[in-house]
């Protein structure tokens, strides 16, 4: 209200009280803008916040007057013409018959004002998706957009273009499509001739949707388009024979029948429309899909000869994008297969960029994620070959997979040599069976983490036979905690791995144990047995940090700084944004690359998380620095991101997020570096954080500690005290910082810089979840408390120094 009496009074007219209704205010703004789109006399005073009272159907009505202004207008007319294309921005607009008719009745009269100029029919389709009644008659308009669009040297969007000539007739259609199949291949020339034939108007203007989308990047929620189109059953059957007929041209390569030649198997065009029709696929999890991409991906990756190239990269890196917005396990394990078996340099290093993306989107497909192949396993989760002369190999799946060797039934320790000689083929299959499922079973840990924030609840019978009782997921799924619904509202936890299963229906429901769901008794309690059982989860879960909010956080109410004012290694930090399925733009040394938000979408594009970051002054040669900002959250709303206070993010939404960004600046933080030199303001802040309050992560590690000391060897030398480890040696005490692995001397709190060698700490020791850092203090630990005994001469100076 308050918006449009400033534009009143801009106006130069009398204020208005505010007893007028503001539609009135409304009625009156809407013709002024009319009038200042088509009087050049006219000027008019407008923001875009002016306009947020339109209806929908209001601004479906301005924007064809909006598509006559060019350019070269009159600046009044120009300027109100972008606030009415930017308060569209973001919003729906919704056109009457007439409205579409006067939008390509626009077009038309732009491209005759233009000429020469390209000419986008874009704005026409999308007023046709959005009419609110039946398509007005548009051959006239449509025949003369048409060719004027044939006229450009470079032809526009192809489906934009196809829908446009089908509303001008079928001539016209016929002229277009045989333009759009020069030279773009028979795939692509196929789509051309299912859209031609077989899709009705409204579906081609549907099936134009996609040629404005950039693939190249990770959207923020996969577009409707995809879905769209996966309810056209002629194009749900051109997938299939798209994605078959490209399976057949690089068997065809592979074999020689087609010759090779290096990124040439398919055209540009080729690659667009099968990437378009292996999202649908993907989308609509067909069942014949994971057979077509097992002889496609791999094959894609590597030469037929001995050559280090690949019959296509732009077609293997567009199906991984495909995979990256749909992803499915099988589809997973194919571009890992095309991984192991490409030569070329270059794509494995971009092949594992993309797959982290994968993986991480895989998380958050719940419905598909969990399904896992059997792979020839039997139900006791072992495969055995048998290979001749008494020899046989037998692949046993428990918490890793192992590949061993028999002789008459006893076991051998490696390979024995007539099984290497005359079987090499199979000793391949077999070491290739492995990494696969390995890889597999990761997955499948990565998919059941990823459900920890979504909350995910799956049908008991369904989990005791696809998780529990599988001979390869059951791996996984046994060392981990459950809840299952044994009567409503009532949750019974479960560690399968020792516990017999609770007695409930094959429709009750069962999900992970979260430790934001329990009292601290009850996670003290799990964290003893798992250790007392030596029960190493798949990742950390009854040790997994939870992230409650502070009173700090209520206040600020919109965002926490929790995680701000941290220096730490910005490229590290980059490099773990990509794993833990973040999105961000690399910073650096040129214009806007002083600073960004890191994002990550969470349950089903229904909230994200931003993480702001800026690059600093404070650098190392070849090395950037950045320090951390605040850390807040969106929600989707009516299709827009509006940012949320933090009081309504779902606590395991919260506790995640915030768990990432502890990572983040956990593990890149310049406090942990033990070789930080630099001086100033960072020297300043290494020596405060590197010994300073442990946070949620740490606070961990220190109550795994306390478990697993009592265990160790060097139990009577090692000490919690607060915030550290203190190691009693022979020649000094030290004190190792749980959050940092930095190391104070006593007595007079002098720094020790130790950079271990990467291994196992003190030999064999049991950790009840994989964590670097705790290894790193452990290593060190075993180190000091047998200091006299240490050899390396810097370690042995900085000792001796104050002894």
């Amino acid at each position: 209200m308050a918006a449009l009496e400033t534009f009143l009074r801009g106006r130069d007219r009398e204020p208005v009280a505010l007893s007028v209704p503001p539609a009135m205010i409304l009625d009156m703004l809407y013709d002024d803008l009319v009038r200042a789109l088509t009087d050049p006399d006219f000027e008019l005073d407008v923001q875009a916040s002016d306009l947020s009272g339109l209806s929908a159907e209001e601004l479906g009505e301005l924007l064809p007057a909006v598509q006559r202004v060019t350019v070269d207008a009159p600046t009044p007319m120009w300027r109100v013409s972008s606030v009415i294309r930017h308060a569209a921005e973001g919003r729906e607009p919704r056109f009457t018959p007439d409205a579409c008719r006067r939008m390509f009745e626009a077009l038309v009269a732009k491209s005759g004002d233009r000429e020469g100029s390209a000419v986008n029919a874009t704005p026409g389709v999308d007023a046709l998706l959005r009419c609110t009644g039946p398509w007005p008659e548009l051959s006239g308009p449509a025949r003369g957009l048409t060719g004027v669009l044939l006229e450009q040297k470079q032809l526009p969007h192809p489906y934009t273009l196809l829908t446009v000539a089908g509303l001008a007739g079928d001539e016209p259609l016929r002229a277009v499509a045989e333009r759009l199949g020069e030279d773009r291949g028979a795939i692509a020339m196929d789509a051309i001739d299912v859209v031609v034939t077989a899709f009705t108007p409204a579906e081609r203007a549907v099936l134009a949707q996609v040629d404005t989308l950039n693939t190249y990047f990770s959207p923020d929620a996969v577009p409707d388009v995809w879905q769209n189109l996966a309810d056209i059953p002629a194009y749900v059957t051109f997938t299939r024979r798209a994605l078959e007929a490209a399976a057949d041209r690089i068997a065809a390569i592979q074999s020689g029948e087609i010759p090779y030649w290096a990124d040439k198997a398919f055209t540009a065009r080729e690659v667009d429309v099968l990437g378009q029709a292996a999202r649908v696929a993907l989308l609509r999890d067909e069942p014949w899909l994971p057979g077509v991409f097992d002889r496609l991906v791999p094959g894609t990756a590597v030469a037929p000869t001995a050559a280090k190239t690949v019959p296509s990269q732009a077609l293997l890196y567009e199906l991984v994008r495909a995979a990256r917005d749909f992803p499915t396990p099988e589809l997973v394990t194919a571009i890992r297969t095309a991984r192991s078996v490409t030569r070329h340099g270059g794509v494995p290093k971009q092949l594992d960029k993309l797959l982290k993306k994968v993986e991480a989107a895989l998380a958050q497909r719940t419905d598909v994620a969990l399904r896992q192949p059997r792979r020839g396993f039997g139900d006791d989760g072992v495969l055995r070959r048998e290979v001749g002369g008494g020899y046989a190999a037998v692949v046993t799946v428990a918490e890793t997979v192992e590949l061993t060797w028999e002789k008459d039934g006893r076991p051998l320790r490696s390979v024995p040599a007539p099984v290497r000689r005359d079987h090499a083929d199979l000793v391949k299959e077999l070491r290739d069976l492995v990494k696969r499922t390995d890889n597999q079973l990761a997955t499948l840990a990565r998919a059941l983490e990823g459900g920890l924030a979504v909350d995910a609840v799956h049908p008991y019978g369904w989990w005791r036979t696809e998780l529990a009782g599988h001979p390869l997921a059951r791996s996984v799924a046994r060392r981990l905690i459950w809840e299952v619904e044994t009567a409503p509202g009532t949750w019974q936890a479960v560690l399968p791995v020792t516990d017999d299963l609770p007695d409930a229906p094959d429709g009750a429901s069962v999900r992970l144990w979260h430790p934001i769901r329990a009292d601290a008794e009850t996670v003290r309690a799990w964290r003893d047995r798992l250790v007392d059982g030596e029960i190493q989860q798949p990742f950390k879960q009854a040790f997994r940090e939870i992230y409650r909010l502070t009173p700090a956080e209520e206040e600020t109410r919109f965002h926490s700084n929790r995680f701000a004012a941290h220096l730490v290694h910005y490229r590290r930090m980059f490099a773990l944004f990509r794993a833990r399925g973040w999105t961000s733009r690399l910073l650096g040394p040129w214009d806007g690359g002083d600073g960004d938000a890191a994002v990550r979408t969470l349950i089903a594009a229904e909230w994200r998380v931003c993480f702001s970051h800026v690059l600093v002054d404070w650098t190392e040669e070849q090395d950037l620095v950045a320090s951390t900002d605040r850390v807040c959250f969106e929600h989707r709303v009516d299709g827009q991101w509006r940012q949320s206070p933090l009081a309504e993010v779902p606590p395991p939404v919260f506790s995640e997020a915030m768990r990432d960004v502890d990572l983040f600046v956990g593990v890149t933080s310049i406090a942990a570096d033990p070789d930080w030199t630099a001086e100033g303001p960072a020297r300043a802040y290494w020596e405060r954080a590197g010994f300073a309050d442990l946070t949620e992560t740490a606070e961990a590690r220190r109550d795994a500690l306390q478990r697993i000391l009592p265990r160790l060897k060097i139990a009577d030398r090692c000490t919690l005290d607060g915030r550290f480890l203190v190691v009693r040696g022979d020649l000094r005490t030290y004190r190792i910082h749980l959050g940092s692995a930095n190391i104070l001397m006593e007595p007079d709190h002098s720094y020790l810089c130790i950079v271990p060698a990467r291994g196992k700490a003190g030999g064999r020791v049991f950790l009840p979840f994989e964590d670097d850092r705790l290894t790193l203090i452990l290593s060190k630990a075993f180190l000091l408390a047998a200091d006299t005994e240490i050899s390396d001469a810097s370690i042995r100076a900085q000792i001796d120094g104050g002894v």
